[in-house]
C-alpha cells in the first residue's frame, strides 16, 4: 500500500513538471510572438520572414520546455523533453482546430512542425 503511494505522488510530481514546462514554452512562445507581431507592424516583414519567425519560435519554445524538464528529470531528459515537444505541437493543433474549426495546413507542413517540436523539446532535454 505505502509503495503504491510513493508511485502515484512521484507521478503527479512529473505531470506538474510537464505542465510547467509547457507553462514555460507557452509564455516564451507569447512573448515571441508578440515581439514578432511588433516586427511585423514596424518593419512591414514579408510572409517568408514572417513563417522563418514562426519556425525559430516554435524550436526555441520547446527547447526552453525540454531543458526546464530535463533539470527537473535528472535522467532520461532526452525522453522528457520529447514528451514536453509532442504535448507543446499537440495544443498548438487543439488551438488550432478550436479557432478555425479544421486543419490549416498540409500534411506535409503539420509533419514538419510536428518534428521541429519534438526535436526542440528533445534537444532541450539532452543539453539540460
Amino acid at each position: 500500500m505505502e509503495n503504491h503511494t510513493v508511485r502515484t505522488q512521484e507521478a503527479e510530481i512529473k505531470i506538474v513538471w510537464i505542465i510547467k514546462a509547457l507553462l514555460c514554452a507557452f509564455v516564451l512562445s507569447a512573448f515571441l510572438l508578440m515581439l514578432l507581431a511588433m516586427l511585423l507592424y514596424k518593419m512591414n516583414l514579408d510572409e517568408k520572414k514572417v513563417a522563418a519567425g514562426i519556425i525559430v519560435i516554435y524550436v526555441l519554445s520547446t527547447f526552453l520546455g525540454g531543458f526546464f524538464i530535463g533539470k527537473k528529470a535528472g535522467k532520461r531528459k532526452f525522453i522528457w523533453g520529447l514528451i514536453v515537444g509532442i504535448l507543446y505541437f499537440a495544443l498548438l493543433l487543439l488551438i488550432s482546430f478550436g479557432i478555425y474549426h479544421s486543419l490549416q495546413a498540409n500534411g506535409a507542413n503539420v509533419l514538419a512542425t510536428f518534428l521541429m517540436c519534438a526535436g526542440g523539446g528533445t534537444l532541450g532535454g539532452m543539453f539540460s
